[in-house]
C-alpha cells in the first residue's frame, strides 16, 4: 500500500545527531511504523520535550518481559534482545487482559506495551501478564529538516466512495479477547466463498499486525486499521477522531467497489471510547448490521439488553463461546437471535442468511449481489 505523506505541524528538533544507514539496517522496525519511509529517518533528537501520540523513536531493549518478540512491517514476528535497537512509536494502551498504559511526560525508560510497536509506561497490568519488556528511548526520530516524525505524517489520503454504498457490518465483543478477530476473519472467508469482494477495517483498538494480517488471510482486501489513519492507537482519543478514523476507512474501502465492508471494533461494549462511538449518530447511520462475540453465555444476555437498549442493528452472535458445546447450548437458550459458530459463518451459505437477517431489519440489501 502507497502511503502518501500527509501534511502536518511539525516539532523542530534543536538537539540532533546525523543516523547512518548501518545502525537503521540494524534495528528492528515495529508493525505500527510500516507506512514511513525509511530514507525519511535522518537524525535521532535527544531534545527534551514532551513525547506526542504516534511520534517515532529510536530505543534501546534493556530488560525482556511480556513481549519478546517484536512484529515487523512484513508480519514476521523478530526475537528480541537485550541491547537490540528498535523503531517505535509512542501511544496510549488499554487492554484489560495486558497493560494499562500512558505516553510519558519525557524521553525517559518506558515499556514496550504491545508486540506491534508502542512505547508507554505502565500504570497496571493484567495479574497473568509478566512485568513489561523494559526499554530506553534513545531520541526522536526525525527527518533530513530535523522535524520530528509522526504517525500521522504518513496516512492513507482522504478518498470518495465508490458507485455505490456496500452493505457494513461491525463486531463488536465482550472483551479484548471475545473472538471478535476469528468472528470477523470467518465472516470474510464465508462472504468471499459466496462470491461477494470484502474489505475490512479496525476501527480502534492499539496498534498490532495479527489482526490486520488474519483479515487479509481470510481473504479480504483491502484491509486497513486506525494505524493507515496515523493513530497508533485509539486509547484517549476524542470521540470525533474516532469517528473521523470509521469514516475515512469506509469511504476507502468504498472506493475500491467492495460490496460488504466489516469492521471490528475493540475492546468490550463498555470501553469508554468504543461505548461513545458506538452511541454515536455517525455509527448509527453508517452500519447496516452488528454481531457480538465473546467468551462466555453470560455476558450475551446483558450485552444484547444494551446493544438493543441503544437502537443498533444486532443481527447475531458468535465468538469464542462457540468453541463450547455447552457454552453453546446456553448462549441459545439465553437470546433468540442466531449463534454462529466460526465454521458456520466460515460457509458459503452464510451469505444467505445475512440476507435474511438484514432484511428483518428493514435494511435495504439492493446495493448486494
Amino acid at each position: 500500500m502507497n502511503i502518501p505523506s500527509i501534511p502536518t505541524s511539525k516539532v523542530i528538533s534543536k538537539s540532533a545527531s546525523k543516523l547512518s544507514g548501518k545502525r537503521l539496517a540494524a534495528a528492528k522496525r515495529s508493525f505500527v511504523t510500516r507506512n514511513l519511509p525509511i530514507e525519511h529517518f535522518h537524525y535521532l533528537a535527544t531534545d527534551d520535550i514532551k513525547p506526542n501520540a504516534g511520534d517515532v523513536i529510536l530505543a534501546r531493549v534493556d530488560k525482556l518481559g511480556q513481549h519478546q518478540r517484536l512484529e515487523l512491517p512484513c508480519g514476521r514476528r523478530a526475537h528480541l534482545f537485550v541491547g537490540d535497537e528498535i523503531i517505535v512509536s509512542y501511544g496510549n494502551r488499554y487492554a484489560p487482559d495486558q497493560f494499562l498504559a500512558h505516553i510519558p511526560e519525557r524521553l525517559e525508560p518506558c515499556s514496550l506495551v504491545a508486540a506491534g510497536g508502542i512505547a508507554s509506561k505502565v500504570d497496571a497490568k493484567h495479574a497473568g501478564m509478566r512485568n513489561a519488556t523494559r526499554i530506553t528511548p534513545l531520541g526522536f526520530l526525525a527527518n533530513h529538516e530535523k522535524q520530528i516524525i509522526n504517525l500521522k505524517d504518513w496516512q492513507l489520503p482522504h478518498t470518495t466512495s465508490g458507485s455505490h454504498r456496500p452493505t457494513v457490518l461491525a463486531v463488536v465483543g465482550s472483551s479484548m479477547n471475545g473472538g471478535k478477530t476469528t468472528t470477523m476473519a470467518y465472516m470474510a472467508r464465508g462472504l468471499v466463498k459466496a462470491g461477494l469482494s470484502v474489505g475490512a477495517a479496525k476501527v480502534t483498538g492499539t496498534g498490532a499486525g495479527l489482526d490486520y494480517w488474519k483479515m487479509r488471510d481470510a481473504g479480504a482486501y483491502p484491509v486497513v486499521d486506525f494505524t493507515d489513519m496515523g493513530l497508533a492507537s485509539t486509547y484517549k482519543a476524542e470521540a470525533p477522531k474516532v469517528e473521523s478514523v470509521m469514516h475515512r476507512q469506509i469511504d476507502y474501502l468504498g472506493h475500491h467497489d467492495v460490496d460488504i465492508i466489516l469492521l471490528e471494533i475493540a475492546d468490550g461494549i463498555l470501553q469508554t471510547e468504543t461505548a461513545a462511538l458506538l452511541q454515536s449518530k455517525f455509527f448509527h447511520s453508517m452500519v447496516d448490521g452488528v454481531f457480538f462475540a465473546s467468551a462466555e453465555a453470560l455476558s450475551v444476555k446483558s450485552a444484547v439488553e444494551w446493544i438493543q437498549s441503544h437502537d443498533l442493528p444486532l443481527l447475531g452472535i458468535s465468538g469464542a463461546l462457540t468453541a463450547s458445546p455447552l457454552v453453546l447450548e446456553e448462549t441459545k437458550r439465553l437470546t433468540p437471535l442466531p449463534v454462529f459458530s466460526k465454521e458456520e459463518l466460515g460457509s458459503a451459505a452464510f451469505y444467505d442468511q445475512l440476507l435474511k437477517l438484514i432484511s428483518r431489519q428493514d435494511v435495504s440489501v439492493s446495493n448486494l449481489p
